[in-house]
């Protein structure tokens, strides 16, 4: 494994992916389908480099240990498609807003699905699921 692979999220294939797919005027559900295929590319691409997660302590327990693995999200790919000079800053900027706006109103979570509880996205600390 690289040196930093552990905290890397965009490999150059799914910047490359993500070149080649996006285009300007994508609808918000085309985008949340290149989302997932990003993120099961960052999967793959872990899995089969034998990337470990980053070892983290949390500061309210004390509790060190392996995070959970990084995903896509879809304003992470948003932008990503500002920071890698694929969309203008302006393009990205109303992309965002867009998807803000469906977000809230469709209840989708930061991975474009439906949010299951209220508490779907709350990360529990390891002294919190104690019995």
């Amino acid at each position: 494994m690289a040196s930093g692979d552990a905290h890397r999220v965009w490999f150059p294939e799914m910047i490359g992916r993500l070149r080649s797919q996006w285009h300007q005027g994508m609808s918000l559900d085309a985008i949340v389908e290149l989302r997932d295929e990003l993120d099961a590319m960052l999967q793959r691409i872990r899995s089969e480099r034998r990337i470990r997660s980053a070892v983290f302590r949390c500061s309210r327990c004390g509790y060190v240990g392996e995070g959970t693995d990084p995903r896509v999200s879809v304003r992470a790919m948003i932008l990503s498609l500002g920071r890698f000079g694929i969309a203008t800053a302006d393009q990205t900027r109303a992309l965002e807003k867009a998807w803000a706006a469906k977000r809230k109103e469709c209840g989708l979570d930061r991975y474009g699905k439906e949010i299951q509880s209220q508490d779907a996205e709350v990360a529990i600390c390891a002294q919190q699921r104690a019995p």
